[in-house]
């Protein structure tokens, strides 16, 4: 008994809670929260500094999610990223997001699936929303995250990650705002970054 003991507790970890507002943890050569942070705050501010998504006359565009496409070598949560900067986007009052159309991952499939229940006898009717009420979006984020590596020097490498959004008008197709982040690492040649 006292042999299992000493096994148990020789075999616990410690664990400790990363202060996120002020996290003096060591870099990684791969992307991390910080990472997400940095990069999506980078762009609310270009694209709210822009003047691109105020729009003239007052009122707030409606904005939907596109086609994100992680290209690096990473299984990046592109959710995760959008996340942050739809957020920072509908707290700046600017702009409100549909959740009706875009990509997959960015749609309520209940926005459709209520109004599925029009003509069903188990329903009231009066509460299942009315035809031509959704509303469609006027502008469109879409973008890509790719990575590079290079041979810095012996025995290290450079990784670079760019982050590019795009923002464009549906009813023109114009593109009203686009900007790259990059998020620059370097380490050992040994460390793998993805």
């Amino acid at each position: 008994m006292a042999a299992i003991t000493l096994f148990v507790i020789g075999c616990e970890t410690k664990t400790t809670n990363i202060d996120v507002i002020n996290d003096e943890g060591k870099p990684v050569m791969s992307l991390d929260y910080r990472d997400f942070d940095q990069a999506a705050s980078k762009m609310v501010q270009s694209m709210l500094a822009s003047g691109a998504i105020k729009k003239q006359g007052g009122g707030r565009y409606v904005v939907a999610t596109s086609r994100i496409t992680n290209d690096t070598m990473q299984r990046i949560d592109i959710d995760q990223l959008m996340a942050k900067i739809e957020q920072e986007l509908l707290n700046s009052g600017q702009v409100v997001m549909t959740s009706a159309v875009g990509a997959q991952s960015s749609t309520d499939p209940l926005v459709q699936d209520a109004r599925k229940l029009r003509d069903s006898e188990e329903f009231n009717q009066n509460t299942i929303a009315a035809k031509k009420t959704l509303v469609a979006p006027e502008l469109s984020i879409s973008g890509k995250i790719f990575q590079r590596n290079i041979p810095y020097d012996k025995g290290t490498q450079q990784v670079e990650y760019y982050f590019e959004l795009k923002v464009t008008d549906l009813k023109s197709g114009l593109r009203l705002w686009q900007n790259e982040t990059l998020i620059g690492k370097r380490g050992s040649s040994k460390t793998v970054a993805w």
